[in-house]
């Protein structure tokens, strides 16, 4: 199985803890919600699902 992020907006408060815990910098915050700013550095280790106080960000296992 396959994994990507998702992001669900209408749960972002936009606290920023997912884009100051990713690695890679793939989050950012732009207009008070968190942004995915290039999916192709992610490397899907899960440190943005674990610290959202919101839930709003989480790895999904989607079929190939």
């Amino acid at each position: 199985m396959e994994k990507k992020l998702v992001v669900n907006l209408k749960w972002c408060k936009g606290c920023g803890i997912c884009a100051a815990f990713c690695p890679k910098g793939v989050l950012v915050i732009k207009k008070e919600k968190v942004t995915i700013e290039d999916i192709s550095k992610c490397i899907l280790c899960g440190q943005c699902e674990q610290r959202c106080p919101d839930y709003a960000i989480y790895i999904e296992e989607v079929e190939d």
